[in-house]
């Protein structure tokens, strides 16, 4: 077996896609069911052929490390940038004749250092260089160095005054680049000039407004820009240095979501802009043409979108996943999806009471999959994939075997609806078993996407109810920041609130309470919720990564989880009836049979905090084997249920939580 077709039947997670600056390849960070992370370079044909994956697996059985950083070379091979603290060593990496090449280039001491794809020219030799590395130290200072990948070391350009993010290339020869300058607590776009390492501004529009270049055509000089002049945060466009000022069209501002131009393709009627629409769990896509002056929907099948894409004659290639469709690469026929017309109109979703979801497949009733209302009137994505679309190297199941589907719903909370990611088909509610997942974060949420721990557990019959509940990102400010300096406060109340209605649902149909089940924050999440729901609310509780309290994590934390659990007010106190939002003081009343599964290796949760919650329970005369089970995954970290070995913990969790055996 060659190593493509290894890769097109194992890969279950892909992320991190990054594209040749000539379109000719793409890289990703894959893993497989039981396999720790490695890289792979796609082929991609300019005729528009599939897109072909290569796998680079590490010599030595070594996994990659998840905070690499990729650039995808014409070439086939990958550049790579790791991480070990101040030391970031980059390497080259290609397939050789029976394996995978390694090549270490150079090593750089920085606090951060991170990689920009540079324009190769047409018939550049081998000394030519590949990307920019632009690193950051103590100072407010941005270094910048020109990586090549002949062996020598990189060639140091400029150092420029200010912290620098973004990176657009201005030409096709690599010498101007843009960049968004952080200063004063503003972001201003400035260009740096890697010829004479000099920095001059490249777009101040207002006085004190942010304003970033987010996309750019050298030949036609067309941007589009990203700026709060006009008084929000909002998408702007126009030609830099053609004397005529930005615009900001409203159709390019949906409040509610996050509007992202991923690539940009000039045709017959002037710039085509593919936008990237993100609104909760789900991602949409539509084409923006100055010349038309409206946002024109794509019917792309209902899932998430990369963030990224790539559209030159081949069509409009974008990193795409879905529950039922393992993370790859669709390839899009822009012309033909719009060919194909507006998908039948649809109207956004219904938040209802738990009293009125369908109890059996087929029957009526108002439930239905979300939809991105970005305009009014939505179309609703379409079920099957349109003529146009073609989704390339999404792994199959094993044989005789199916992907489990899930879809969007809203379900009715008690501030306001809530959007869940639902395994189970329609007659979910009335499955034998359900679970009820956390996320964790708690600046994150569940997407409409790949999951091979919640996908393991549908396997097994579960039913799964994925919340994202306040504090969830993608549904607004107010919705994010609403556990601000609350940790275990709105988001236990909404918890609490589904908890208690689906449990009171299942109990009139005599089966058995929800499960719950959470991983880092959401872990602590549902051992929140397990001691605080009445009896009889939950049937067992399995937490991987949990810690015990705000408190208690920023005193055995590194100083980065410390300082991002103070950013978003972790260690602040709640008072209310419910008293303190600590574990270990509530261990007491964790009666529902539990799983505590951690890495020895946390980098992010220290697994004493587990240890802690182990101990206690022993103490208060809960039989380990039998009331609880405790498992430390040995050489682990924090990510232990995407990293080597996860399967045997995706099928220890799908098994207990079916179960509720912990031995």
């Amino acid at each position: 077996m060659n190593v493509a077709t290894r890769t097109l039947t194992q890969a279950l997670r892909r992320l991190s896609f990054t594209f040749a600056t000539d379109g000719s390849h793409a890289a990703c960070l894959a893993s497989s069911a039981d396999s720790g992370w490695y890289v792979e370079s796609w082929r991609l044909p300019p005729d528009g052929a599939p897109a072909a994956p290569i796998a680079l697996p590490l010599p030595g059985n070594r996994s990659e490390s998840l905070r690499s950083q990729l650039v995808a070379l014409p070439d086939g091979s990958v550049l790579v940038c790791r991480h070990d603290g101040e030391r970031h060593d980059l390497v080259r990496l290609h397939y050789g004749e029976t394996a995978t090449v390694e090549q270490p280039l150079a090593s750089l001491r920085m606090a951060g250092l991170r990689l920009l794809p540079l324009p190769v020219p047409a018939g550049a030799g081998p000394r030519a260089p590949v990307a920019v590395a632009l690193g950051t130290d103590t100072r407010p200072a941005t270094t910048a160095w020109l990586v090549r990948t002949d062996g020598s070391e990189p060639e140091r350009v400029a150092e420029i005054p200010g912290l620098h993010g973004g990176g657009a290339w201005l030409d096709h020869t690599g010498a101007l680049l843009a960049l968004d300058r952080v200063n004063a607590g503003l972001v201003r776009s400035v260009v740096l000039d890697l010829r004479t390492g000099a920095a001059t501004p490249l777009l101040e529009i207002g006085e004190r407004s942010n304003d970033r270049l987010v996309l750019f055509d050298p030949d036609s000089r067309f941007a589009m820009v990203r700026s709060d002049a006009p008084g929000t945060d909002r998408l702007g466009w126009g030609v830099l240095g053609g004397g005529e000022p930005l615009r900001f069209p409203e159709c390019l501002h949906v409040a509610g979501m996050f509007l992202r131009p991923v690539a940009l393709r000039r045709g017959p009627d002037g710039p085509r802009v593919a936008v990237q629409i993100d609104h909760g769990a789900g991602s949409a896509l539509a084409l923006w043409r100055p010349s038309v002056g409206r946002l024109e929907p794509l019917p792309v099948p209902p899932g998430r979108l990369g963030a990224v894409g790539r559209w030159d004659a081949a069509g409009l290639r974008l990193p795409y996943s879905s529950p039922d469709h393992p993370a790859a690469l669709a390839t899009l026929d822009v012309d033909a999806l719009l060919a194909h017309g507006p998908v039948p109109a649809g109207t956004g979703p219904m938040p209802l009471p738990l009293q009125l979801a369908p109890l059996s497949s087929g029957l009526p009733g108002p439930w239905r999959d979300t939809v991105l209302p970005w305009q009014p009137g939505a179309a609703r994505p379409p079920r099957t994939p349109p003529p146009g679309w073609r989704l390339d190297g999404s792994t199959p199941p094993g044989e005789g075997g199916r992907w489990q589907p899930a879809q969007s719903l809203e379900l009715a909370g008690p501030a306001g609806p809530l959007e869940a990611v639902v395994y189970g088909g329609d007659a979910w509610l009335s499955s034998p078993h359900l679970v009820l997942a956390l996320h964790g974060g708690p600046a994150d949420a569940w997407r409409l996407e790949f999951d091979p721990a919640l996908q393991r557990m549908a396997a097994e019959g579960l039913a799964v109810v994925a919340p994202n509940q306040r504090g969830s990102t993608g549904y607004g400010v107010p919705h994010a920041l609403a556990i601000r300096g609350a940790w275990g406060g709105p988001d236990l109340d909404d918890v609490l609130y589904l908890l208690d209605g689906i449990a009171g649902q299942r109990a009139a149909l005599g089966l058995e309470p929800p499960a719950l089940f959470g991983v880092s924050y959401g872990a602590f999440l549902a051992l929140l919720a397990a001691a605080h729901a009445p009896a009889g609310q939950v049937a067992r509780c399995a937490v991987v990564a949990p810690f015990l309290s705000g408190a208690r994590l920023l005193a055995e934390a590194a100083p980065p989880v410390r300082a991002l659990t103070t950013r978003l007010g972790g260690g602040e106190q709640i008072a209310d009836a419910r008293g303190p939002r600590d574990v270990l003081q509530l261990a007491h009343r964790l009666s529902a049979p539990l799983l505590v599964v951690h890495g020895n290796r946390d980098e992010v949760v220290p697994v004493g905090q587990s240890r802690s919650l182990r101990h206690e329970l022993l103490r208060i005369g809960r039989i380990e084997g039998e009331d609880f089970r405790y498992v430390e995954a040995a050489g682990s970290g924090h990510e232990v249920l995407v990293e080597e070995g996860a399967a045997v913990l995706h099928e220890l969790l799908a098994a207990f939580l079916r179960t509720g055996r912990p031995g």
